[in-house]
Parts: C-alpha cells; structure tokens; sequence
C-alpha cells in the first residue's frame, strides 16, 4: 500500500506535460502514489510563462495551497517550469510565498530528486534555477498519462526570438536530441504497446541544426539527419501506428517535410503551423521572418501533397501597432486558408521582450472587439469543415471516456477530430472504425463500424 502520495499540476505546452511525466516517474521510484491535491503530501505546481493568465492562475492555485501547507507541517509544495526562469518571479515568491519549499527551471529537472530530498529532509526552502541548460540528460524515468499513446521531445529550446514570445529566454537556445536516442525511445514505447507518438519541440522543424554537444553528435548541416529524416525514421520503427508532432514554425518547414505527408505511412493528416497574423507589416514586427504570401506557398504544397490534411493555426489579436487594415488582413487571410482549427489569443505583454517596450499597446476594449470577430470568423469555417465529416467512416484511436457524457467513449481522428460514441472501457487504446452520425463544430458522435 503505497503511504506517500504527490500531485502534480501542469500549466502551459505539451513540452511541460512531458516534463511532468518525467517529475511523476521520478517520484514513483522516490516510493509516491499519485493522489488528489487535497490528499497529497507532495504537490509541484509546473508553469508556463507564455501568457498572462497562466501566470494569474499559477499564483491563484499556489494562493489556495497555503492553508494546506502551513497546517500540515510534513507536506512539501514546489514550484517549477517556465516561469521560475524568471528573476522577478523569483522575487515574488520570496516574498510573498514563504511557506513554498522548493523552486527549480526548466534546465534542471534531472536534479529533482536530490532538491526535493534536501527541501523535504532539511524542511528549508531551497531555491535552484540554472540559467543556461546543459547536455541533454537521457535516461530519465517516467510515469506516462497515457499506455497507448506518448510525447517524445526530439528538442529543446528556441532561436527565433520572436518579439512577443519569452520562450527563448526560459527554455535556453536550440538543441537536438541525438537520433539514436529518439528512435530508441520509439522502439520502447512501440514494445510497450504505443501506438501514437506526438513528437515535441519549441520548433520541430529546426531539428538537427544545432548540435547537441555531444561527443559524435551530427547535425543536418554535418550529415546527420534534419527533422524530415527523423519522421521517415520514426515512420520505419514497427508497431507505431500514428506519428504527429508540435510546434512547426513557417518559416522552416521545407519540401522534404511536406513530402513526408506523402510518404510516410503513419505520418497523421494533420499539422499545426502558426501563422500569428495576416498582416505583413505585423508579421516583421512580431519577428516571424516570413511574410503572408510565402505562408500562402507553404499551404498550397502541403494541400497538394495531402488534400485531405487538416490545419491548424495560432493567431494573436491586438499585437503592438496593430492598425483596422492590420487586422482586416488576418481576417482575409483566414478566410483563404480556411483552418480546421485555430487557438486565438489577445496579445499578452511579457516582461522582457521587446514588444513589452512597445509604445503604440491597442487598447483592451479594441482588441477584444476584434477577437470576437475573429472568433466568429474561425468558427463559421469550422462549423462548414467539420459538416463535411457527416456519414464518414473515420479511424479513431479509443481515448477514453467522454468529458461530456461519462456513458460514452471518445477518441480522436488522424485528423484531429475528436469522436464520441458509445462502447466499453475495455475498448481504450485501440483503433476503430467510426461511422459519423453527427457532425459538430468542435466535435462528432458517432458509431462503431463492424
């Protein structure tokens, strides 16, 4: 019977999701269970910086946790991730969250286990944030979400240094995971009974640009393989079934990796390729080193060699400047790409970047009448994509239970779309056939295909 119990509560990107499977891995040999956070001994808060709100909601769920620390004198609460990279974050928490017993970033998470010793044994604060990351450490454990399906970080890091993003400065700069590692984590996870990976970067597609610093390490440039080999690598390991990945940056998706939705058998229909806004004069503000005609290009080849590939995107309303005309021409660039999907975002400043510092901030009430409009522009589009999706039979790979009706199964589509419909638990983890017999805008229902 296990006695000592963690929680662990992940804000932000899949990159911290797979974080937190690494944390829970390294409690489970530490001998915890996992457990509700009312009933946890151990409970670690995982951040994001990207977004205001996530930096309101962090502090609004560590607020609640005061109470339960301070009147359980054996319980250990710890901070981590993105937002810990920052020093005026850092001087928050000294102040005003004395009762939090460890604080560490994102370049040291292998060190978990020895400062959560120290922070429990010593019942001190230790605070641990290193401000470059060192070689990539291998081999950690972890505690998976899910049997069937998995996250493979293939990178970590970013160079764009887009001017609204703080993503650079709290993951460090580009490196590459070796691809004998990669390829051998698929195989396991293939053994284990995996049939979906999601491989995960800040920017997928610069994989192999920069070297890893390890000794025998190639990268693209050197003759080691760029992200395209990589898929068609992952494509080749048997028993995976589903291959997807995030995040894609326009400006380095290349021929090649279009082509691997062509070629590679377990590649999903699907990509996620944020655009940010249709607006020329935006898109060089915001740093995105591609302008709205060369994304046109880049939609076109890869509905040429997938017609039926789903995309997804991210937009932000009310970037610094941001004029009518600016905005006007986000619209119209939604209207011809017609995404399947797209996360909408009013801009967020972020101490530090550049955009932060910008003069000409659009007010509030202007960037959330844009937004709405927005909104109702993606979602018009949305509600005619998913219609086509009627009466088809779609391959799903069995998630579990609904979130909205606890009697019925969900699961979601190579393309994205997720499907409910009747059936057992027993059911989870495999791939079905899946007659659509009603079409929503967000998702179906559906039924089983003998």
């Amino acid at each position: 019977m296990i006695e000592k119990t963690y929680h662990i509560e992940t804000f932000g990107c899949q990159m911290n999701e797979r974080d937190s499977e690494t944390l829970a891995g390294m409690l489970e040999e530490l001998g915890y269970g996992r457990a509700e956070k009312k009933d946890a001994e151990v409970v670690i808060l995982n951040t994001c910086s990207v977004r205001e709100n996530a930096d309101k909601r962090f502090f609004g769920v560590l607020g609640q946790l005061k109470r339960q620390r301070l009147s359980n004198p054996s319980m250990t609460v710890a901070v981590c991730g993105c937002m810990m990279q920052q020093q005026h974050i850092i001087d928050r928490l000294q102040t005003g969250y004395s009762w939090v017993d460890l604080v560490f970033g994102t370049h040291n998470i292998a060190d978990f286990p020895r400062l959560f010793v120290n922070a429990r044994d010593e019942r001190k604060r230790i605070t641990s944030v290193m401000g470059e990351a060192g070689e990539i450490a291998e081999g950690l454990p972890a505690k998976r979400q899910h049997d069937f399906k998995a996250f493979v970080n293939i990178m970590y890091g970013c160079n764009n240094f887009c001017s609204y993003c703080i993503v650079p400065y709290t993951r460090g700069r580009e490196r590459s995971r070796r691809p004998e590692h990669i390829i051998g984590e698929v195989e396991q996870l293939a053994a284990s009974g995996v049939k979906e990976v999601m491989l995960l970067g800040q920017n997928v597609n610069s994989y192999g640009k920069q070297k890893a610093g390890d000794i025998g390490y190639l990268s693209a440039e050197e003759g080691g393989p760029d992200f395209a080999a990589l898929l068609r690598m992952v494509d080749a390991v048997e028993g995976i079934e589903r291959i997807r990945f995030m995040s894609s940056h326009p400006k380095d998706l290349s021929d090649e990796l279009i082509d691997c939705f062509r070629s590679c058998r377990h590649l999903c229909r699907q990509i996620h390729l944020p655009v940010q806004s249709g607006s020329d004069r935006v898109l060089k503000a915001m740093q995105r080193r591609y302008d709205r005609n060369q994304y046109f290009t880049l939609i076109k080849k890869l509905r040429e060699a997938c017609p039926e590939i789903a995309i997804s995107t991210d937009i932000i309303v009310g970037f610094p400047g941001e004029t009518e005309e600016d905005f006007k021409d986000t619209l119209d660039l939604v209207r011809r790409v017609r995404y399947d999907s797209a996360f909408t975002f009013l801009y967020s400043i972020r101490p530090g970047t550049p955009a932060a510092a910008h003069e000409e901030q659009v007010p509030e009430e202007v960037k959330h009448e844009r937004f709405n409009r927005l909104i109702k522009e993606v979602h018009c589009i949305q509600q005619e994509k998913s219609a086509a999706y009627q009466d088809r039979i779609l391959r799903v790979l069995v998630e579990g239970l609904s979130k909205n009706n606890k009697n019925m199964l969900t699961g979601r589509s190579d393309s994205g779309m997720v499907v409910d419909f009747a059936g057992g638990e027993e059911l989870v983890g495999r791939l079905l056939d899946i007659r659509i017999t009603k079409a929503q805008t967000f998702s179906c229902y559906g039924e089983t295909v003998d």
